[in-house]
């Protein structure tokens, strides 16, 4: 799993805002050639706040303490660099 997250790492500084990025074939010694992330598609706004703060809340969750268990179900930990991009772009869902 260390080769999927090195691949994630590999396109952590030049991941556009959108996050539409490949990291298959990531470049690297240690990346792990047949990587992906998983995708979430989330409005940017929500006309139910509940809704968006249950959704907010719980990818909040899984950027940070959820990372003490991806290895445990086969995932493989994001980069610390994706986590704050992601982190920043979940602050500005309304």
């Amino acid at each position: 799993m260390a080769g999927v997250t090195a691949a994630a790492a590999s396109a952590a500084t030049s991941t556009p805002d959108n996050f539409r990025v490949s990291i298959t074939d990531a470049p690297g010694k240690t990346a792990y050639p047949i990587s992906s992330f998983t995708w979430l598609l989330i409005p940017s706004k929500f006309a139910d706040d509940s809704k968006r703060d249950a959704i907010k809340g719980f990818v909040k969750w899984m950027l940070t303490e959820g990372q003490t268990y991806t290895e445990t179900l086969s995932y493989a930990k994001l980069p610390k660099e994706v986590v704050a991009k992601e982190t920043k772009a979940l602050d500005s869902i309304q």
